[in-house]
This record gives C-alpha cells, sequence and structure tokens, in this order.
C-alpha cells in the first residue's frame, strides 16, 4: 500500500519505518527541512534501540521517503496517518492545533480518495472535528471527493517501540465504514499472522480507549506508590507487598513496581487531557484526579528524603549530589516530565549542586539544564561520583542494577545511597557500611 505519514515525530517515524519493512511505500512528511535533511541522511532525531537501522534500510530500500511538502506525500498514498504533536495547554486540556492545520492543508491538498487517520492521542471527538475541518476545504475548492477519518491509536512503549508495532497486542481501530474496516484489515494483515489482533469499533470508543488504557496504567503506577509511602509508615516491605499482590491473576505483576512517579510523553498528558474532557463534559473524574496528585506528591518523594537526610548536617546548601538517570524511563532519551527534573529543581533551589549522568539522555539534558548554574552534567557513570556527599538512582537503566560498590564507596565523600528504583538489596547495603534509603521499605544503614 502507499501510506503518508504526516509527522515525523516519535509516533510518526516508528509507524513509517515498521509500516515500509513490510513492503510497503511510506512517505514522511515534515514542515522542518533540517529534520528531512537529516532523515535522508540515514539519522534519526530520536533515541529508540532498533529503529535507526530500520529507517536507514528501508530509505535505501526507497520503500520509505523523506518531504516537506505534503503535497507530494499525499499524491499516491490511500491512508493519511496525522501523527503530529498534541501537547498539553496550561488548562490541562489537549492543543489541537497541530492537528487541524494538518487536517486543513489535506482538505486544500487532496485530489482523490482518502482514508484519514489520527494515529495522535487527541480527545474523544476531534475525528469528527478533523472530517468537518476537511470537509470544509473541499467544499471551498468545489471538490466532493469521498473519505473517512479513522481513529487508530498507538500503544507503543518507549523503548520497546519498535517490537510493539511489529508484535502488537492489539491494532484498535475506530470507523464507521465497513470498506475501511476491509483496507485496514489488509494494511494490518503482516502484523496479524498468527492470531486476529485487530479491534474495530466506533471512532469515538476508539478515541477513548487510548486514554483509558493510559489512565489505567497511570492509576496502577499510582497505586503501588500510594502503598509504598504506607508501607514505610507501618513497616512494611512494599517488594514483599508486590509479590503478594501481584501473584493474583486480576491484578498482574506489570505496572505495579514503585518509584519516583510517571514521565513521559504519554502519561501525564493523557492523564491531564482526560481529567478536563469528562469536566467538560459535567462528569467528576475523582479517581484519575487523584492518580495525578499521587503522581505529583511521588516526583518529590527521593528529594524529600534527602533533603530530611542532609537536614541535621546543616542542610543541602552547598554539599553535591550524583544523580544516575535523567530520562523519565531506561532505553529512550526522553525528558519530558522525567521526575529527575522535579528532584534536581527541589534541591537546587535549596542550593545543592547536582552532578549527573544519563548514558543517553545527557545532550538532551545539557540542553535543558543549562541555564542552571548548580548542574554539572558528567559523561562516566563512576565520574559523577567524585566529591559528592550522596548519589541518587532516579532511572533503572541495566547498567544501574549491578554496579561496583566498593567503587561507589570510595568515590563519595560519604557512602550514602537514595535509589527511587528500589534496584539494591537493603540487607548487603546495610551490612557493607552504606546509609540505603528506597521506596516503601526501611532506611538501612548506621547513619541513617
Amino acid at each position: 500500500m502507499n501510506i503518508c505519514i504526516v509527522g515525523t515525530g516519535y509516533v510518526g517515524l516508528v509507524s513509517a519505518a515498521c509500516f515500509a519493512e513490510m513492503g510497503n511505500h511510506v512517505w514522511c512528511v515534515d514542515v522542518n527541512p533540517d529534520v528531512i535533511k537529516t532523515l535522508k541522511e540515514g539519522k534519526i532525531h530520536i533515541f529508540e534501540p532498533g529503529l535507526e537501522d530500520l529507517v536507514k534500510r528501508n530509505y535505501e530500500d526507497q520503500r520509505l521517503f523523506f518531504t516537506t511538502s505534503l503535497k507530494e506525500g499525499l499524491d499516491k498514498a490511500r491512508f493519511v496517518f496525522i501523527t503530529v504533536g498534541t501537547p498539553c495547554s496550561s488548562d490541562g486540556s489537549c492543543d489541537l492545533r497541530f492537528v487541524e492545520n494538518v487536517a486543513r492543508e489535506i482538505g486544500q491538498t487532496m485530489t482523490d480518495s482518502k482514508i484519514i487517520v489520527d494515529k495522535s492521542t487527541v480527545p474523544v471527538g476531534t475525528a469528527d472535528k478533523v472530517r468537518s475541518i476537511v470537509k470544509a476545504e473541499l467544499e471551498k475548492r468545489g471538490l466532493n471527493l469521498e473519505f473517512d477519518v479513522a481513529s487508530n491509536p498507538e500503544f507503543l512503549k518507549e523503548g520497546d517501540a519498535v517490537s510493539d508495532f511489529m508484535k502488537p497486542d492489539r491494532v484498535v481501530v475506530g470507523t464507521e465504514k465497513k470498506g475501511t474496516c476491509k483496507e485496514f484489515e489488509t494494511l494490518y494483515a503482516p502484523y496479524a499472522r498468527s492470531r486476529e489482533k485487530l479491534i474495530f469499533m466506533g471512532t469515538r470508543s476508539a478515541e477513548m480507549t487510548k486514554y483509558a488504557a493510559n489512565c489505567m496504567l497511570a492509576t496502577k503506577i499510582s497505586f503501588i506508590n500510594e502503598m509504598a509511602g504506607i508501607c514505610e509508615l507501618v513497616g512494611a516491605n512494599v517488594r514483599e507487598v508486590r509479590l503478594g499482590i501481584g501473584s493474583d491473576h486480576r491484578i498482574g505483576y506489570y505496572f505495579i513496581y514503585p518509584g519516583v512517579g510517571y514521565g513521559g510523553s504519554c502519561f501525564p498528558k493523557d492523564v491531564k487531557a482526560l481529567i478536563n474532557t469528562a469536566k467538560e463534559v459535567g462528569a467528576r473524574p475523582e479517581l484519575i484526579e487523584a492518580v495525578d496528585s499521587v503522581n505529583n506528591r511521588q516526583k518529590k518523594m527521593l528529594s524529600r528524603k534527602i533533603l530530611d537526610y542532609f537536614e541535621p548536617q546543616g542542610g543541602v546548601r552547598g554539599k553535591t549530589l550524583a544523580i544516575w538517570g535523567l530520562a523519565f524511563k531506561a532505553n529512550t532519551d526522553d525528558m519530558r516530565e522525567s521526575s529527575a527534573l522535579s528532584i534536581i529543581s527541589e534541591l537546587t533551589e535549596a542550593g545543592m549542586k547536582i552532578k549527573a549522568f544519563d548514558p543517553v539522555a545527557h545532550i538532551k539534558a545539557e540542553e535543558i539544564l543549562r541555564d542552571n548554574d548548580l548542574v554539572e552534567i558528567v559523561h562516566n557513570q563512576y565520574e559523577v561520583l567524585e566529591g559528592a556527599n550522596a548519589v541518587a538512582v532516579v532511572t533503572d537503566w541495566n547498567q544501574f542494577r549491578n554496579p561496583d560498590f566498593d567503587k561507589i564507596k570510595e568515590a563519595l565523600l560519604a557512602p550514602v545511597i537514595f535509589d527511587g528504583r528500589n534496584l539494591y538489596d537493603p540487607s548487603y547495603l546495610g551490612s557493607n557500611g552504606f546509609a540505603y534509603f528506597s521506596v516503601g521499605r526501611r532506611p538501612v544503614g548506621d547513619s541513617v
């Protein structure tokens, strides 16, 4: 099939490369000429394991094309996927201006029948809005072209997006037209060889499914983080509690790891957007509001532990904290809504110096934090510890899971670890002279 992808961000580029990998011809359209130039050179502007090789191979094999011209992208395409950004507005609502701009330009440019697909995460009712915009633009041109607007939300995990696309759990498609269903079946047939994975439903239901899925996962994260806080107060161990509840198949082990709160481009934005949508129609989203509130509190959990620890020592002003991990999760360079940024902000406001290391996100971190004179980005995992009063583990990169503790103790001014991901064994660290603080477990060590 011939496909046009409008927007070469995270969702757009992954979708384009994976569609091309299955033999389709895919035109990627982006308004930024620098991005298009970079892609044509075989380089990608985002970090995602396996994606760069996929993009390069399919571009060289002439299944993947890059252009700044929507007209060129639309020329032969049957499917037109809208994958532009939908940022969160100051009031929590979803900003649809980029989606609306693309819809307007499609209506001004298309010359034959198209299936227009919302793949960006958008509020319920957006497909109807896109349909109205396209129809209005066609009418201005005196054209009566047949088209459909469908919803095909993405369910990609950053860090494993290529695998998620190639081997999806499910493919949700929202449309009211049987003909559109048939064409989606053809498009996604290579990804559903072992079993039927397409789930067809109404357009609004598909739009709602995306928000409901992300809010459910965010709820599980906030729930276990709330349990972790209570465990610390009552003397329970959240790791043991997690094993106890996760063995119930109705609950499961996924997304019940306590930590520093969720971040990234999806959960924070989508939770706020669904809260806003619910309020607009007169609903009271009390549970989802609580999920957001707990997460905001959890992002400050580790910095509060650090502030409390150093308070008897004259506070954190003038002291140095080493941080391992800046991305919101491992296997990505995405720092949007990263808990590390919240921790750094609170501690530097109190006068603490920060030395931070991340194996991938350091480039973006340098750009984001360049105006904070108390922050230094260091490019070596152990050098970042030298002269620091403590180390905080914020992102669960694999290389942090089994570090050289003798090396850590030698580099730090004092053997103090704040573990925001519960990567280490408290009894081991306590018996080896560390003061160790984690999430939902009692701290250990002589200086605790």
